[in-house]
């Protein structure tokens, strides 16, 4: 964005609702002051707006949470957030750049449901489309669904069924499925290589709400020796897409 239109105190007031939202109860005045880097009596004139506007509320310990107004516009947003158009417009851009195909799925028991896709200009079109259904243990967008579960949870989801082989490379017990998944926490994203189809590598990244909830899955698929290529860049583009359609969703960062 040109910052030559930028407003500093909206931006100061931005900091303040990020940093309460995700402390609540924690943070004082002169908590925030040395937070922020921003001085006491200045602090003061914008909480004190705030809390008047109905953003934040000051607690009986002088601490500070969210405000009735938040909540009231947060529930007329998320009334009205379209999953499949955001996502629509937010993969365009990275389409473009990668000349990758992007998927984004939800989760439907131990599968994955392909709610949208986003083809490249590549004569290879992938077999899925939205309304399909794929094992989720063998795609990397089920393996970020999954990656909510604690192990027993994953053992109760799975109790009486079997991992179906989609190739030879597929994922072949929940054990090793749930190493594979526990790796989300570290890189921000999962690879899958091979195993839904021969030939074929995958990245998906999580897409998560206001309660930092899973909600929905963005993936990029090409082939293996594309993937050579593009590794790095891919990454990148499937970590931010799933940030900003998070982001819309609700999702607020760690301060």
């Amino acid at each position: 964005m040109d910052k030559k239109y930028w407003v500093p105190a909206i931006e100061r007031a931005d900091n303040i609702l990020t940093i309460i939202a995700n402390h609540p109860n924690e943070y004082r005045l002169i908590d925030l002051s040395k937070k922020l880097g921003i001085n006491k009596s200045s602090l003061y004139s914008m909480l004190n707006t705030l809390e008047s506007l109905g953003w934040i509320q000051k607690e009986r310990d002088d601490t500070y949470s969210l405000g009735m107004r938040m909540g009231i516009l947060s529930a007329l947003y998320f009334g009205r957030f379209d999953l499949i158009g955001t996502f629509s417009i937010e993969a365009d851009s990275a389409v473009k750049r990668l000349n990758e195909t992007l998927q984004l799925s939800l989760l439907d028991g131990t599968d994955i449901l392909y709610l949208a896709k986003k083809d490249s200009t590549s004569p290879v079109r992938l077999a899925t489309d939205p309304g399909m259904k794929l094992p989720a243990h063998a795609t990397a967008m089920g393996k970020v669904h999954l990656s909510q579960y604690s192990f027993e949870q994953l053992q109760e989801l799975y109790l009486g069924k079997k991992l179906e082989p989609k190739t030879p490379y597929t994922v072949k017990t929940l054990r090793e499925l749930w190493e594979q998944i526990t790796s989300l926490n570290d890189s921000g994203f999962i690879k899958e290589y091979q195993e839904a189809v021969e030939g074929f590598i995958c990245l998906a990244a999580p897409i998560r709400n206001h309660e930092n909830d899973i909600i929905a899955a963005v993936s990029v698929t090409m082939l293996s020796n594309n993937f050579e290529k593009k590794q790095e860049q891919a990454e990148r583009e499937i970590v931010d897409l799933a940030r900003r359609i998070s982001l819309k969703a609700g999702f607020v960062s760690p301060a």
